[in-house]
């Protein structure tokens, strides 16, 4: 079922939004070669928490294998759903950043693919169109157009620049649970799939790989990885439908900033 959203809700929901926004612009300032991501990780921890807020990938799953973190840390070849360790970060790597906090009982959730140094030129091109394929998705999230509407906007520039599309790992719904419906994939056709309508609130979130779009588990049972070996990048905002149109509830303002301050 898809739970439409009320105007409160909506803003309650932005606060759990903004508080991940603040989180990942903390971790934008020590995102550098030596650091580990352990480190990120209890940097993000302390601040939700002082903050009133939940992380909310931590003890997510079954009880048999529960997330261990507050942070999923994905770098250079990892899609999504990283571990944070000890091992440093090198310059030339790429690190996506996954986020999720639990406030006033919502939830907020995105990512930003950040770069540790000098990168290539081919993986640097990469990012940006990961993040510019959001951006389009973002444009097709209107009253009475359908979630494949997203979907296609997605594929279709990600394509076009000679990228993969990761498949079975897809963008959903968001509101009182982390992952509600509906299912918002980042491929498919204008047209198909759920319509989309007023107060729906849903986390979109492009993964797109160098190479190939097929991609693997490892052992852990939480880190997804490219089949070839090539980097993937990862971007995602919570976005509501508000008077028939979208708006962005998560903010890149603030890493964006945080970045430009280290300049």
């Amino acid at each position: 079922m898809i739970y439409l959203k009320t105007r409160e809700e909506i803003e309650l929901m932005r606060e759990a939004a903004l508080m991940v926004s603040k989180t990942l612009a903390i971790i934008a300032k020590e995102v550098k070669p030596g650091v580990e991501p352990l480190k990120l990780d209890k940097l993000a921890e302390e601040f939700i928490r002082d903050n009133g807020g939940i992380p909310a990938f931590k003890g997510y799953g079954s009880k048999n294998n529960a997330f261990p973190a507050t942070l999923c840390i994905s770098i250079n070849e990892a899609v999504v759903h990283g571990i944070p360790n000890k091992n440093p970060l090198h310059d030339g790597d790429i690190i996506s950043v996954d986020c999720g906090v639990k406030k006033n009982g919502y939830f907020g959730d995105h990512a930003y693919t950040f770069a540790v140094g000098e990168i290539k030129p081919e993986v640097q091109k990469l990012i940006t169109v990961t993040k510019e394929s959001l951006y389009l998705g973002i444009e097709q999230m209107v009253s009475g157009n359908r979630i494949g509407d997203i979907s296609f906007a997605i594929q279709q520039h990600a394509e076009k620049n000679g990228f993969g599309v990761v498949r079975e790992l897809v963008g959903h719904g968001l509101g009182k649970n982390l992952h509600e419906e509906p299912e918002v994939p980042n491929y498919g056709k204008r047209g198909d799939g759920p319509k989309l309508r007023e107060g729906m609130v849903l986390a979109i979130e492009p993964m797109i790989n160098l190479g190939t779009k097929n991609i693997k588990q490892l052992k852990d049972g939480w880190t997804i990885i490219t089949a070839d070996g090539k980097p993937s990048a990862h971007f995602e905002h919570d976005v509501a439908i508000v008077d028939g149109k979208p708006e962005i509830l998560s903010s890149y303002l603030f890493i964006e900033e945080a970045l430009a301050s280290l300049k």
